[in-house]
């Protein structure tokens, strides 16, 4: 499902350039469950965003679902992640004028693929999961920092994606609401065959991934198995 290969990303800072990735490979196939790990400044979040296609490597490859990303267009890049990703930012990036209701509706208001009616029932649907089937109606100002988040993990999910990022889907929440949120992604990976890799600095969260890869100073120092791959997925897509 996902192939990075060779990736290094480096930044002009003053006179140096500053390296945050260097040379890191490794292939996830299709229904995995991975988190990404590492001290703070490792570049999770930078090999995050190169993974999804929001950012391009200064050198190396990243091929999602068997579409090279480095050849295609900004636009169709965008596309690409509109019809087959979920990302979960860190800062959530919801849209301020729009309700939660009206966000979590907006992927599937963008792709056409589904009713007015249809999109609505599924982003009430959501955002009842993940405990917030009162605040609907709400605008992002008038929630706290832990459901905006559950928000945006709502928005990440309604259209199903093929593979979802998250950058620390749990980390401005409260521990039953972070197990919620937990168990919603496991869902959506069993049920659906939904590829996740995610950010963590939870090392619970990160022991109950099928994998993690640990980085350190932009190297992957380990990538520990924990438990099979969900039956009928290869090593490749």
């Amino acid at each position: 499902m996902l192939v990075a290969r060779g990736l290094t990303k480096s930044y002009q800072s003053g006179t140096q350039p500053l390296t945050v990735l260097q040379d890191v490979s490794f292939e996830v196939p299709q229904g995995a469950f991975v988190s990404i790990v590492g001290p703070s400044g490792s570049g999770k979040t930078t090999l995050l965003g190169l993974l999804a296609g929001l950012d391009t490597p200064t050198s190396g490859t990243v091929t999602l679902d068997g579409i090279d990303l480095g050849s295609l267009s900004e636009d169709q890049r965008a596309m690409l992640r509109g019809a087959k990703v979920g990302f979960v930012f860190q800062s959530f990036q919801l849209i301020p004028t729009l309700t939660a209701l009206e966000n979590v509706q907006v992927p599937l208001e963008l792709a056409g693929s589904v009713s007015t009616r249809e999109a609505t029932a599924r982003a009430r649907d959501l955002l009842a999961r993940v405990g917030l089937g009162d605040r609907t109606h709400h605008f992002p100002q008038q929630l706290s920092g832990g459901e905006q988040q559950r928000v945006a993990l709502a928005r990440a999910f309604v259209n199903a994606p093929r593979i979802l990022f998250a950058d620390e889907p749990t980390g401005n929440l409260d521990g039953v609401t972070g197990e919620r949120i937990v168990e919603l992604l496991e869902a959506l990976n069993r049920e659906k065959g939904c590829t996740i890799v995610l950010v963590t600095h939870d090392g619970a969260l990160a022991a109950r991934t099928q994998r993690t890869i640990r980085l350190r100073d932009g190297v992957v120092v380990e990538d520990t198995h924990h438990r099979a791959a969900p039956a009928g997925t290869t090593e490749t897509a």
